[in-house]
């Protein structure tokens, strides 16, 4: 098996990559050497705060020396810190806000040697495929460099370039973070060890996604289908004419940086309503798509001039099954209702419980950190926080934050990090809460309409107040509109699907034997003023018109 097998295997595969260095000891006893050597100042300072200290709970200069050790070890390392900076089940809080400043950046490597990747890859002179391109890339990072350019036919292209011997250098330090592993993991806490190599293989596999530009280039594609309806999402062309696994040409993105708030007021921008563009666009591809970006730092994201943002740099991306996407919206649900025995079924249904693990100590826990969210402390959640508080609770009982979830709390924390950096006041909740309250009240699908009814109903009995807070929460979006979604619903009741709910709002509005009328008039406060006559007439008409008079008779008999 020569270096030439191990570079053409374009997919992560443990146990090739293992044949490949048993057969070569030399390189591994080296590299194991360099990283053991970089460590070891970083090992002697934690002995030597511990002697110091009698109790270390905060060392900033320790947090910034690992910071500095992974970035010198090179691309596998800096993917790890960050990778690190998602898990608060790991790492202690000061070391978790120092590995958050981890940037993907390093210098760029040499040009003569990146236009001879691009020669050889496109299989043409360079002058032969660009008008003109940037003398210098104009942005570096851990695994690549971007060079502006001019195509032969007049387009203004991004070209990505990848490092030389990514590979080689990648596929080393897997094998010995694997190996490492085997024998850590049974001195390790429970909620880590379970799983060490599954998180390196989950690591390794993204990795090996990230440096296929040919990947990327259909992740982009895909990306961009889901987003055809939103005028306000962009995402680049790819030319595939001019792409290969180690090039990527897509097109130029003249965008200002998110974090230049100088230039974007120049530009007319409002930061705000970029904010609400970013996260409501992070929470469809979580919640809706189930195929998110799973690195939405300040570099990949961009403001244009028309107002819209462009995403860029598709090689980190996940898929979400289903049922997960489905547990997601309940778990909001759950937290929501302030139903902290289903949220911790939630979590086991998600992974972050072992399914064997005695749920009844954790309800109260759960409540203890959860519980402000719901009340008048609202407007004080951000996702930080609760990460914050998780990371305590963790050590105390058998919580594990699954492969899976390492990037979705990644892009999470980052999104709403950009988005503080922007506004300190912002409040995630301020645009998630809504945006599930109007997914949950337009009810696109059967799954949707289900959880409806049980936002709505609660040991048998209809929770007013949980609708008027649904109805009041999705109308502080300027653009939601309650007449379709009461369209939707009407359709809804007078299905054969809507029975059940049929009886109940019945029943509801009876209930306890007397009429509920003060609740009624409160919801009618909330929606006259939307509700004008000649809509509201047009609006029962076109559900109505839905239904024969066989079958109108028919549930009038019920």
């Amino acid at each position: 098996m020569g270096n030439n097998h191990l570079s053409s295997n374009r997919r992560y595969d443990p146990e090739a990559i293992a044949e490949y260095y048993y057969n070569r000891l030399w390189l591994v006893i080296w590299r194991f050497l360099v990283i053991v050597f970089s460590f070891a100042s970083f090992l002697l300072g934690i002995l030597w705060d511990k002697w110091r200290y009698h109790k270390v709970e905060d060392t900033p200069e320790r947090a910034t020396q690992l910071r500095k050790i992974l970035t010198h070890l090179g691309p596998t390392f800096i993917k790890v810190g960050q990778a690190l900076s998602t898990r608060p089940d790991l790492i202690r809080k000061d070391f978790l806000e120092e590995l958050t400043k981890l940037q993907d950046q390093l210098p760029a490597f040499d040009d003569e040697i990146a236009i001879s990747i691009i020669e050889t890859e496109l299989g043409q002179k360079i002058n032969d495929l660009y008008m003109e391109i940037s003398p210098r890339p104009v942005a570096a990072a851990s695994l690549g460099q971007v060079y502006q350019a001019r195509l032969r036919s007049g387009e203004n292209v991004a070209i990505k370039v990848q490092r030389p011997n990514l590979l080689p250098i990648i596929t080393l330090d897997l094998f010995l973070m694997r190996w490492a592993a085997s024998w850590l993991a049974p001195w390790l806490p429970l909620n880590l060890g379970h799983d060490l190599s599954l998180i390196i293989d989950e690591f390794g596999t993204k990795l090996f996604e990230e440096i296929d530009y040919i990947n990327e280039g259909r992740n982009a594609e895909r990306f961009a289908t889901y987003f055809a309806d939103d005028p306000n999402i962009k995402v680049p062309l790819i030319y595939w004419r001019y792409t290969t696994t180690h090039v990527l040409t897509l097109e130029w993105i003249d965008g200002l940086k998110l974090l230049d708030t100088e230039k974007l007021q120049a530009a007319g921008l409002d930061t705000d309503t970029l904010i609400t563009v970013g996260v409501t666009s992070g929470l469809r591809q979580l919640l809706e798509f189930g195929f998110f970006h799973a690195d939405p730092h300040p570099g990949n994201l961009f403001a244009l001039r028309d107002g819209r943002m462009a995403y860029i740099d598709f090689g980190m991306m996940d898929q979400l099954e289903q049922h997960t996407k489905e547990t997601l919206v309940d778990s909001v649900i759950h937290l929501i209702n302030k139903d902290y025995q289903e949220l911790t079924q939630d979590f086991v249904k998600l992974g972050f419980l072992a399914p064997d693990v005695d749920i009844q100590p954790i309800i109260p826990a759960l409540e203890i950190v959860l519980g402000d969210i719901m009340g008048e402390r609202v407007k004080d959640f951000n996702f930080k926080t609760i990460t914050d508080k998780f990371s305590e609770l963790m050590y105390d009982y058998p919580f594990r934050v699954p492969a899976k979830f390492a990037l979705i709390i990644r892009s999470l924390v980052t999104q709403e990090g950009l988005a503080l950096s922007l506004n300190p006041n912002f409040k995630i909740v301020d645009i998630a809460y809504p945006y599930v309250a109007r997914r949950l009240l337009k009810g696109e699908s059967p799954a949707l309409r289900r959880r409806l009814i049980e936002v709505l109903f609660k040991d048998g009995k209809f929770q007013w107040e949980r609708l008027e807070n649904l109805i009041g929460i999705a109308r502080t979006d300027q653009n939601f509109d309650i007449l379709p979604t009461a369209q939707l619903g009407l359709q809804y009741i007078l299905s054969e699907e809507g029975e059940f709910l049929r009886k109940q709002l019945i029943l509801a509005i009876v209930e306890d034997d007397r009429i509920h009328t003060e609740e009624v008039s409160r919801l009618w406060g909330l929606i006259q003023d939307d509700l004008k006559p000649s809509r509201l007439f047009n609006i029962a008409l076109n559900a109505l018109a839905e239904f024969s008079t066989e079958r109108a008779a028919a549930i009038l008999q019920k």
